[in-house]
This record gives structure tokens, C-alpha cells and sequence, in this order.
């Protein structure tokens, strides 16, 4: 990422030190934070799912 699309924001040293234990060596806290983004988005992709099969919410491909 290009330093011209940056930003500063303000957390807590303790913060920090919670995403910095998430990342691996050489990753950047923006990859940190973007990956933590999409593991939630996924999670909530499938719960999304999951609530769908579990109500038989869905179409049959014969009814499409």
C-alpha cells in the first residue's frame, strides 16, 4: 500500500499489542487488521448460510 492512501488512527498501546500478536513476522498492521475483516466476514457468511439451510430458506434448482 502506497503512503499517499494512509492514515493515522488513534488506539491504545494495549490494542496494538493485541493486533501485533495476531501477525506474523514482516506483516504489516494494515494486513493484520484486513485479514481479521475477512475471517469476520466469512464467519458471518456462513452463520448467514447455516441460518438459511437450518429454515429451509432456500430454492430448489427445479423451482428456480
Amino acid at each position: 500500500m502506497s503512503q499517499s492512501g494512509s492514515t493515522t488512527i488513534a488506539i491504545s498501546v494495549e490494542t496494538k499489542e493485541m493486533i501485533r500478536t495476531l501477525g506474523e513476522k514482516g506483516e504489516t498492521y494494515d494486513a493484520i487488521i484486513r485479514r481479521i475483516f475477512h475471517k469476520v466476514g466469512m464467519k458471518d457468511l456462513d452463520s448467514r448460510w447455516n441460518l438459511i439451510l437450518e429454515n429451509d430458506e432456500f430454492l430448489s434448482l427445479e423451482n428456480l
